[in-house]
């Protein structure tokens, strides 16, 4: 209970740090709302009465609070370019950006950990080198890069789908899981070989562990032990590793995004930050930055419950 506390008031004081400085980073660039709202030919009367009515005049941390208090109750502000609230504007992006968030670790888990105890448990030389060479090589590129390749080969050479295309969930949910497919992809693999060599690495140090020799000794043979007590232990850090990977995965969806046209939340933060539609981005800032931070949390849960050495250091 002491470890869940500690690491419950660290994530609440993470969030309100993070929250803090995405505020104050959007107050000391020049510019306002007031300029997308009555253009650039507004007289400095007009200006200064909004800058008023907006309470932009305002002491900066009582906007903050005033900000943070809005913020929690699910009141981002208004998006001045589109002229409709930040909250709904992030509605259907927010769903793009989850949905691919979560194939791409579904496609990560279900693909890694099968080939990582094959690698781990694999005795022949030629099969692990094999490995080693595919993991480095996977891992080494990234996630841009293999949207485009992928793009080119299963799109424009194969013609298996259409790129650029896009269904919404709202009209198609296979139709839209289709759209996600090849974006998830992009993302999944390289950090399936991540997620591969670690588990490999782990079931091979295991596999030299006395309990093991023990077992061994016993007449135990290697698949038993594999199963019973291997697999156990070198699960710990991967699955606490693939817990974190939920995090990255996230903010790699931003990216992937882009180079496959998706409408998620990637393309409003870049549409926030051309438009100097300040409470659009910081809103995607905190709601990324808190999905990081709660995904570690949970992580760090999960590592306590599957390790109860931890409750003790």
């Amino acid at each position: 209970m002491k470890y869940l506390a500690k690491k419950l008031a660290a994530l609440v004081a993470t969030l309100l740090v993070v929250s803090l400085l995405a505020f104050l980073a959007f107050q000391v660039i020049p510019g306002d709302p007031t300029t997308k709202i009555l253009g650039t030919e507004a007289t400095d009367e007009a200006v200064e009465a909004l800058r008023q009515e907006l309470g932009l005049n305002e002491n900066v941390f009582v906007r903050y609070f005033r900000w943070l208090g809005n913020f929690l109750t699910g009141d981002f502000g208004m998006n001045y370019s589109r002229h409709m609230p930040v909250s709904q504007l992030l509605g259907d992006g927010l769903v793009v950006t989850f949905a691919l968030t979560v194939l791409s670790f579904l496609i990560t888990v279900l693909v890694a950990i099968p080939l990582g105890i094959l690698g781990g448990s694999a005795r022949s030389q030629l099969l692990d080198g094999a490995f080693a060479v595919v993991d480095q090589a996977v891992m080494s590129i990234p996630p841009f890069f293999m949207a485009t390749l992928l793009t080119w080969v299963f799109g424009i050479l194969l013609g298996l789908f259409q790129p650029g295309r896009y269904t919404s969930y709202a009209d198609s949910i296979p139709g839209f899981v289709a759209c996600l497919i090849m974006p998830a992809l992009s993302i999944a693999i390289p950090r399936i070989a991540m997620t591969v060599k670690m588990l490999r690495s782990a079931i091979r140090e295991e596999m030299e562990r006395d309990y093991v020799r023990t077992a061994r000794s016993r007449g135990n043979n290697r698949r038993a032990i594999l199963a019973r007590h291997v697999l156990k232990n070198a699960m710990v850090t991967t699955v606490t590793f693939l817990a974190v990977s939920a995090a990255e995965i996230m903010t790699g969806s931003i990216i992937i995004e882009q180079v496959f046209g998706l409408p998620g939340v990637g393309q409003l933060l870049l549409e926030g930050i051309s438009n100097r539609e300040f409470l659009t981005v910081q809103a995607i800032v905190v709601i990324l930055a808190a999905w990081v931070v709660v995904v570690n949390f949970l992580a760090d849960i999960l590592h306590q419950l599957l390790d109860p050495r931890v409750r003790y250091e």
